[in-house]
């Protein structure tokens, strides 16, 4: 009997013993590749391409060194583009001063030679009056505002509020345009010098501009007009006729109870007194419009004088 042949049995080959960082793979994953893959191969790439390439901190040098320069060579353009300039505009800067001064002092003496052509004018027409006006003359002279004037009178002194207020427009002295109310206005000074002439008034001056029976008192935005010329508050009136009786027919007008009652509802301040001696000019300028002689026949006066003088 023939037996098979038995097969030596087969050993089997140890394990390796396991590591002792097993248990931390991810801990050793992490230790074996500190380098990202794409990092690495950024790295050989760089290492195949050699020293070509320049560092990125000297190209940032570089390129904010080629700003710098730029920008060195604008402004140096600039300023000597400035200094090529600056002499012709300083040249048409002196010729546009000395042509200003050369028109100021052409427009000074046109208005020297016009005030003393006006002084002249008017001392001429006084003089016409004074020969011509017969044994009025001196009233005509007078009423006309063409010489000046003194003696007793009073003195009127309004002024705007102290503290103003603002309107809206309910009351009648209030308006879209000057809401104001504790303002004094052109009207205000239109009522108190009607009232002055109507109390006995011979002669009047608003801050010493003489009125005529054809001055105007007007307004021009906030400021008040006296024949065109601007006036600033505090306003003084002063009117040529007897003092007291003057000063206490105007209290007791119509237009004297109005200031009253600006001064009681809208704080303007007002004064007056009698002044044993006030001085009024003569008006600035004397224009003749049209004049008649006096007619010395039965029946007529001193009325028959045509439109007069201004």
């Amino acid at each position: 009997m023939c037996g098979m042949p038995q097969q030596p049995p087969v050993r089997s080959t140890p394990s390796p013993p396991p590591r002792p960082d097993a248990s931390m793979s991810l801990l050793t994953n992490v230790t074996d590749h500190a380098l990202d893959d794409g990092y690495a191969e950024a790295t050989a790439r760089r290492k195949a391409e050699g020293d070509a390439g320049m560092p990125r901190p000297l190209k940032a040098k570089l390129g904010l060194a080629a700003g710098l320069v730029l920008a060195a060579l604008v402004v140096t353009v600039g300023a000597a583009q400035a200094r090529i300039t600056a002499p012709v505009v300083a040249k048409e800067r002196q010729e546009l001063i000395n042509r200003v001064e050369s028109e100021t002092k052409a427009a000074d003496k046109l208005q020297s030679d016009v005030d003393g052509l006006r002084t002249e004018v008017g001392n001429q027409q006084r003089k016409a009056l004074e020969k011509h006006g017969g044994d009025q003359g001196e009233l005509v002279a007078l009423l006309s505002g063409a010489t000046e004037v003194h003696g007793p009178g009073a003195k009127l002194v309004v002024d705007d509020a102290k503290d103003t207020a603002q309107g809206d427009g309910s009351q009648p002295r209030e308006s879209t345009t000057f809401a104001d109310t504790g303002r004094v206005r052109d009207r205000d000074m239109q009522r108190v010098v009607n009232g002055l002439w109507q109390s006995g008034a011979e002669a009047i001056a608003i801050n010493g501009q003489r009125l005529t029976s054809f001055s105007a008192i007007r307004a021009a935005g906030d400021a008040i007009l006296v024949d065109n010329r601007p006036l600033v508050p505090p306003y003084t009136v002063l009117a040529v006729g007897d003092g007291k009786k003057l000063s206490t027919d105007f209290q007791d007008s119509a237009d004297g109870q109005y200031l009253h009652v600006l001064q009681q509802n809208y704080g303007i301040r007002a004064s007056i007194s009698a002044e044993g001696d006030v001085r009024l000019p003569a008006a600035p300028s004397l224009t003749v419009r049209t004049a008649k002689p006096m007619a010395t026949g039965a029946g007529k006066g001193a009325a028959d004088t045509g439109k007069g003088t201004s």
